[in-house]
């Protein structure tokens, strides 16, 4: 037992010293989190607006995608059948896109018989589209074989017709008329 009292009674160490906190370290601690949270909040915040950020492009007006769609059928004028399905259906669509007219679902007849009850076109634009349109169904329904100069009148009374009907930007020309005669 000699040698376990001894151990005992043995002097130890100096311990280290213990480190007090000054209670200031958590404030730290939480501003550098916080600091943090805020840089990595913005940074989704910016990255999330660029991905869902979508830019607005104005609508092309009907008026001119119809004419966009005619000018790209006289590719087609040396095929009288194809060319005569895209310049009719070009012209029904602009028709319903441009008066709320529905046109590509009916037939040639429903079609210009309830436009005819309408006051939507005046009365030559209607004869000329009813013209147009049995012209074109000629061509595609009773296999008629146009030449090339019938199928660019076809195409003319079609560019005719938007033209006739595309809104103005202007609709009282009058005022320009008097400013013209002031000068």
């Amino acid at each position: 037992m000699t040698n376990a009292a001894a151990q005992i009674n043995d002097i130890r160490d100096i311990k280290p010293p213990i480190e007090i906190h000054s209670g200031w370290e958590w404030l730290w601690w939480t501003l550098g989190a916080l600091a943090l949270f805020v840089i990595a909040s913005l940074v989704w915040r910016h990255i999330h607006k660029r991905m869902t950020q979508v830019s607005i492009v104005p609508p092309v007006p009907a008026h001119v995608r119809a004419k966009q769609k005619l000018e790209a059928a006289l590719a087609l004028i040396s095929q009288p059948k194809e060319f005569c399905v895209l310049v009719s259906d070009t012209i029904r669509f602009y028709l319903e896109e441009r008066f709320q007219f529905r046109a590509p679902e009916r037939t040639t007849e429903e079609f210009l018989r309830e436009l005819g009850g309408t006051d939507l076109l005046a009365p030559e634009q209607k004869e000329s589209l009813g013209n147009f349109l049995e012209s074109c169904d000629l061509v595609k329904f009773a296999k008629y074989e146009p030449g090339e100069k019938e199928l660019r009148e076809l195409h003319g009374s079609a560019v005719k017709l938007v033209e006739e009907t595309e809104p103005r930007e202007n609709s009282n020309p009058e005022p320009q008329a008097q400013n013209a005669e002031v000068k």
